[in-house]
């Protein structure tokens, strides 16, 4: 029902309708005039046939004018039987009196003798004239014709001869034509019908091609092309079809070279980019903006631009529309830092209207971070000068004061004065040294090391420090009582570091576990080997260090106690510039501590066993 009713809608259809409309309209009006022509001229042959002979109508006139009627309606009687016309139904002679004197129907004498009340014989007798007229007493059909009788002498009327014939042999012939013409023509239309699809379906069979084409090209597949049948119209559109599909395919492929081109610039941006319409809400977000403001993709598509980044009570589509300008978003939550920098820029047509806005979001957490921590090191670094300065300047201005001369207390201020210098000179060297690690210019001279006897040196290095009681540079308090234990593996451990900054980091991490370590303290040092990395460990027994403080203790410049510290000489730096020689090194550096229970430090290296190892091994 469906393809049937499809057809019906179809173009075939709808040509082969209005030919087949057109082919009956034609018909039609050729059929009615051919019809009422053919009856005409029918009908009037018929009429002029309907007469009797030229010496009949003389021979009846003649008879007409004699006195002895008897004789006269004998002779009218024998001619009129003698007329042989088959289109003659009912021929009557009536005399200048009305009176009929004769007539051709043999069942019909009676009449013979009568007067005749037909107003037609009237006028034509009197007026002289032939009368002709059509009657339908019944079913049937008559045409009359009434011709007056002249005499020749005069030109006086002694009578008129009354015909009477039935037009159905006429109408019978008509109907018969008719009838054979609606035959020929409903052949006609059957065959016009059939032409109609033959030459509908030539018409719509590249049409419909086209179609199936331009349906297979909105559906993305333009391998197809259509058939060019002719040169006309037809096969000119075809192909511009062709034409068309090969342009769309290649405008297609360009668009879509564009866009992955587009989506991959989109998703390898280190930055959040967003897309709006002229709504202001987005319809492109690339991974990066879902990954910074931690919403699904599918999330963002479709909404605006305003509450995803949460900025909608501050300021109003038109404001971003009109005026774009930087917004700064701070996304800080508990265990995540992370501050956005977005900017904004309209999308305008080369008309002036503005279609859309687009959204660059950027990650300025880092960058706010070193400008922080900038701020924070050049306050820490005037601070920490500002305090052995300020002590060196005041007992220099006591020794100008006289003090220089008091031999008892100018060498404690020169002693004093001398101590801050080279705490001063430690600071500066450490920070050239962070410097340097910094800019990337710091050497680091790598070779491969025995870590076990390496390590070992270190520790006898201390050891002496201790049982000779020197107070050396490093600041040791050598009245406390120390103990190093020493916990090493017996497998020989050869990594590739650079010997001299490896001890500098040891030597930090002994001088602050025998800073914070009480008298008597033990000092335990470890090394291992697990999982292709060495591991050393300097454990103390001090004062530990605070839970909200493990996380920055390797900040430069941080101290837990800071009084302390800088009454030990420490310059807050030894522990940052570990961390960096560490890292460096491709290992990494950590602390596990409990406030009031010590400190244990963790230094794992890279680390692959060497054949002479294994062969230590077995």
């Amino acid at each position: 029902m469906n393809k049937r009713f499809k057809f019906f809608q179809s173009i075939d259809f709808k040509m082969a309708l209005v030919f087949v409309l057109m082919l009956l309209v034609t018909l039609e009006i050729v059929g009615g005039v051919f019809v009422t022509q053919l009856e005409k001229k029918n009908v009037q042959t018929f009429e002029n046939q309907l007469q009797l002979p030229t010496y009949v109508n003389n021979s009846l006139t003649n008879q007409l004018s004699k006195t002895n009627t008897k004789k006269a309606d004998s002779v009218i009687r024998s001619l009129l039987s003698d007329v042989d016309n088959s289109n003659d139904d009912q021929v009557q002679v009536v005399d200048s009196k009305g009176i009929i004197r004769g007539t051709n129907q043999v069942n019909n004498q009676s009449i013979v003798g009568q007067k005749s009340v037909d107003s037609g014989i009237k006028d034509a007798i009197h007026n002289n004239k032939t009368v002709t007229k059509t009657i339908q007493p019944d079913s049937n059909k008559y045409f009359i014709k009434i011709t007056p009788l002249l005499r020749s002498q005069n030109g006086d009327v002694v009578g008129a001869i009354y015909i009477r014939a039935s037009l159905n042999p006429v109408y019978t012939t008509i109907n018969n034509i008719t009838i054979i013409y609606l035959a020929a023509a409903a052949i006609a239309v059957l065959l016009g019908i059939l032409m109609s699809i033959v030459i509908s379906r030539a018409i719509t069979r590249p049409i419909d091609e086209m179609k199936k084409q331009t349906l297979q090209i909105a559906r993305g597949d333009y391998s197809g092309q259509v058939q060019v049948y002719g040169k006309d119209e037809l096969g000119q559109l075809a192909m511009a079809v062709n034409n068309l599909s090969v342009k769309v395919e290649e405008s297609q492929e360009t668009t879509e070279s564009e866009r992955r081109r587009l989506d991959s610039v989109l998703s390898n941006m280190t930055d959040g980019v967003l897309a709006t319409d002229r709504r202001g809400n987005i319809i492109i977000a690339n991974y990066e903006a879902a990954k910074f403001l931690d919403i699904a993709e599918e999330h963002i598509i479709g909404h605006s631009i305003l509450d995803i980044l949460g900025i909608q009570d501050q300021y109003s589509l038109r404001q971003l529309l009109e005026q774009p300008e930087e917004v700064t978003l701070d996304y800080t939550q508990e265990g995540r830092d992370l501050i956005l920098h977005a900017h904004f820029t309209s999308i305008q047509r080369e008309s002036g209207f503005i279609s859309g806005l687009v959204c660059v979001l950027r990650d300025v957490t880092e960058q706010q971070k070193i400008d922080k921590d900038r701020k924070q090191f050049v306050s820490n670094v005037s601070h920490e000068l500002r305090t052995p300065l300020t002590s060196v300047h005041s007992y220099i201005e006591a020794l100008q004061d006289g003090a220089w001369q008091d031999k008892e207390i100018a060498p404690q201020f020169l002693k004093v004065a001398q101590d801050e210098t080279d705490r001063m000179i430690r600071m500066i060297n450490d920070l050239l040294t962070l410097s340097r690690m910094d800019s990337g210019t710091q050497k680091i001279n790598k070779e491969m090391i025995n870590l076990n006897e390496l390590f070992n040196y270190i520790l006898n290095q201390f050891d002496m420090i201790i049982k000779n009681g020197n107070k050396t540079e490093r600041g040791i308090d050598v009245s406390k009582n120390y103990k190093i234990i020493r916990k090493f593996t017996q497998q020989t451990l050869w990594v590739e570091i650079d010997a001299d900054r490896f001890t500098q980091v040891i030597d930090n991490i002994m001088n602050n576990a025998m800073k914070y370590s009480p008298d008597g303290g033990e000092i335990t040092c470890s090394l291992y080997e697990t999982h292709n990395q060495v591991i050393l460990s300097i454990a103390d027994q001090g004062l530990g260090i605070p839970k909200n403080a493990v996380d920055h203790i390797f900040d430069r410049f941080y101290r837990v106690d800071k009084a302390r510290s800088r009454a030990q000489g420490g310059t807050g730096l030894g522990l940052s510039i570990s961390r960096e020689v560490i890292e460096a090194q491709g290992g990494r550096i950590w602390v596990q501590s409990e406030d009031g229970k010590g400190s244990t430090f963790f230094i794992s290296l890279p680390y692959e066993p060497m054949e002479e190892d294994l062969w230590d091994e077995n």
